[in-house]
Parts: C-alpha cells; structure tokens; sequence
C-alpha cells in the first residue's frame, strides 16, 4: 500500500515541481527585462548576459527579446507563466506569433490566447496564438509573409560526434517541394542490394543534389580549416583534431579530410614543449601575411570569451591602437571577429590583452569580468 501511494504521489510532484519551474522563468523575465531596462536598452546586454550565463550571444539575444516582449506587450501570457499554466517554451510561441503585431494589436491576441493556454501543448499553442493574430490584423498578413520570405536563409549549426545540421528556413511550399524531390530521388534507390536507411539516403541524396557529385558522406573536397599535429596525421596516436569553428574531431576524420587529393596542407612549426605554433609557412596555393597568418593559426577562433567564430573570418585587430603607436606583430595582435570587434569601442567594455600569457581579459558594463587564452595545437610533449 506504501509503495502504491508514493506511485500516486509522483505525478503530482512532477506537477508540482514544472509549476514552479515556469514560476522561477517568469521571474527570470522579469530580471532580464529589468537588466536590459537599467542598461537603457543597450544593443550590447545580450553579450554581456551570454557571459553571466554562459550561453551563446544568440540564445541571450533570443531572451531579452522575449522578455521584453512578454512584460511589455503580452502581460497576461506572462502572468499565466507565474501561475504555472505555461512555460518559456510555449510562451515563446506566442511571442513568435504576434511579432509582426503594433503593441495594441499583441496585446488583443494577448487576452484572447492567455485564457486557452491551460493544457496546450507547443504546437496548439503555436496554432492558437497564429489564428488570433490573424484575426488582429487580417490586412498585415501577406506582409507578414513578405518579411519572412525575405528572409529566408541556410545556418550551418556545429553539432556532436562529428556532424553538423545545415539549416534551410525556406517558404513553405519551396521546402516542401523540395523534401518531397529528396524523399522522392532517396526511395528509387532502395533495393535489395542497397544497405543504407532511407534517412540516410535522404542526406546522401541531399548533399549530392548541392555539391553536384555522387557521395556517400566522403570525397568531399576540404574548404575548411583542420588544426591537426604531424604525429596524429601519420596516425602515430589518435589525439583530437580541431576543425575552426566546430571544436575536437576524431584524428580519423581529420585524416579522411587530410588525405582528400583536393585538400590544401599548411606547414606550422609548434614548440614541442608548449604545443604553441612558433611559425606558420609560406608554402600554399596564395602566399599569405606571415604576421596576419599567424595570429590566425595561433588564435584559430575569436578571443572574445566563448565565442567560436573561426578566425580566418574575423579580424586581427590591434590591441594597442596604431594611432598610440601600437605595433603590428604578434604581441599587440589579438583575433576578434567583427561583431567582438565592435563591441570593444562600445561605452563601458574594456578588453586586455596580457602580452606574457596571450590571455585576454574582457570586462563588461556591470564590472564582471572573464578570460580567454590560446589553447595549444596539440598536447606538451617531453623533449
């Protein structure tokens, strides 16, 4: 009988415990939007939130935005989060819903949905907030649509174990059109003597239509930029390559992409002591800046705290300007990438780069400080 009643009991704590969890989001934004007001709605509070919390600048953008949108414009989706009725999440869903909205109009759709959200999963959610935003502004929709086609855009977004999603956000009927083509192509290839899911021959299918030749996920010609010592390459260990951008890779792939007849190679020097690159050589189809090269290769990613934008895409920017007589080598040259770059000139930032160590150090307008320094190519070795 015990054991029955702790079985009842369970679900109800489960409850219990997601009720305070949408509690404690709405308190949390209730506290974004409350920084971001005493900030004066400084375009920099997403980058300094993503550091207090140790998320992406673009998931801290998404919550101000979303904070500001749910204490200012939909108050009543908010208060039904602190009585538990409903999360960020599906909160969020309104939000989307009514962005195109002037505040009178999301406000309308506010009332109206706030009261239905009581056990609606995200996509009710998502359908109900849409028809009520619909009726607030029949006329706003074609431009609503407009906007979006406009908008329309392909993310590459780093993933795990090797692999990685391409995004496409495409009007509907295009994306439809387009998966019914790869579904359609994928399933005239199964057979008997096919070994391949269909999923997998979807991608397959996918990736050939794009790059104009039959691949099987290899002989894909290397555009990227692999950090990979010379005692892995000869597979005399299998320490964890770095693809720019993405992070470790295993030393096979790095060598699967390594030994692709189209791939260019690179000659860097490294301190076998520090793993740290002394030289970086001249040896490839263009010639480059030894100095610009080399604080590419040494920093390999933006040295802004967290951020991961390769550096061959940022900027090598002087640490002391050239106008105070700042050189232009190695010690006074740090990688940022554009958007870090620019937000080092805005009011109450300060960047430091520690010319003994490489560790740059950034304080935000709150006073909250945080560090970022050049990890080595490859393991210390003994001499």
């Amino acid at each position: 009988m015990g054991d029955s009643l702790l079985g009842q009991q369970i679900p109800d704590r489960i409850l219990a415990l997601n009720r305070l969890k949408m509690w404690v989001e709405a308190s949390l934004h209730r506290a974004v939007d409350a920084l971001d007001e005493d900030r004066g709605r400084a375009p920099d509070v997403a980058a300094e939130l993503a550091l207090l919390l140790s998320v992406s600048e673009q998931h801290a953008r998404r919550m101000v935005d979303l904070s500001t949108t749910l204490v200012h414009r939909l108050p009543r989706t908010l208060a039904a989060m602190e009585s538990g009725v409903v999360d960020s999440y599906r909160a969020s869903k309104v939000a989307a819903a009514t962005a195109w909205l002037n505040d009178p109009q999301a406000r309308e759709v506010d009332s109206a949905v706030a009261p239905r959200l009581v056990g609606k999963n995200p996509h009710q959610v998502r359908r109900a907030a849409a028809y009520w935003a619909l009726k607030a502004d029949p006329e706003g929709a074609a431009r609503r649509a407009g906007h979006r086609r406009a908008e329309r855009s392909v993310q590459l977004l780093p993933g795990e174990d090797g692999m990685s999603t391409l995004l496409a956000d495409l009007p509907a009927e295009v994306a439809s059109s387009v998966y019914a083509r790869v579904d359609r192509m994928a399933r005239t290839l199964r057979g008997a003597n096919e070994s391949r899911t269909l999923d997998q021959l979807r991608a397959d299918v996918f990736a050939e239509l794009l790059l104009g030749s039959p691949t099987t996920g290899s002989g894909v010609k290397a555009d990227v930029h692999v950090y990979v010592d010379l005692t892995t390459l000869a597979g005399l260990n299998d320490d964890p390559a770095q693809l720019a951008g993405y992070g470790p890779i295993p030393a096979a792939v790095a060598r699967e992409i390594a030994e692709e007849p189209s791939s260019t190679w690179r000659r860097i020097v490294t301190d076998p002591l520090t793993g740290a690159p002394v030289d970086v050589g001249r040896r490839r189809y263009r010639p480059p800046a030894v100095t610009d090269e080399f604080v590419r290769v040494r920093d390999r990613e933006c040295r802004f705290p967290s951020c991961h934008r390769p550096a061959h895409f940022g900027d090598n920017d002087h640490h002391t300007p050239w106008s105070d007589r700042g050189t232009t080598d190695q010690a006074n040259l740090v990688n940022l990438c554009r958007r870090h770059h620019r937000l080092k000139d805005r009011p109450g930032w300060t960047y430091r780069l520690h010319p003994d160590t490489g560790v740059v150090t950034v304080t935000t307008p709150s006073g909250g400080t945080y560090t970022s320094s050049v990890r080595p190519l490859h393991e210390p070795r003994s001499p």
